[in-house]
């Protein structure tokens, strides 16, 4: 699983790697998420999650088998995510915003704001 900074994003995003950002609703609420990012929850609230449902999602939006990028709120949640993939067979080029959408904002990226 790769550590990606915010230049490295950017650069993959534009390849055409899909941005997928696991966190809740009030949290792209709060934050706004990264332009062109894929919202799809995977940990619910206290740390549940339904992987079935979230690989179904998945795959409608991203390849296992080409580069993907995952985005929280600090980078924890998808490295651990991360991790867990990266134990399958199936999911070869695993990418994880480093410092998450907080370091992005912190860094003066633009967000979107949504409505979910």
């Amino acid at each position: 699983m790769g550590d990606l900074t915010d230049d490295q994003l950017i650069d993959m995003a534009a390849a055409g790697a899909p941005l997928i950002d696991i966190r809740r609703a009030p949290e792209w609420e709060e934050t706004g998420v990264i332009e062109g990012s894929h919202l799809i929850t995977f940990f619910e609230e206290r740390n549940k999650y339904d992987l079935d449902a979230w690989l179904a999602a998945f795959d409608k939006v991203a390849g296992r088998d080409k580069p993907f990028i995952l985005i929280c709120r600090h980078g924890i949640r998808t490295r651990k995510l991360g991790r867990f993939l990266d134990g399958r067979q199936d999911f070869r080029y695993i990418h994880h915003l480093q410092h998450g959408i907080t370091g992005w904002i912190l860094a003066d990226h633009p967000t979107e704001r949504i409505d979910a």
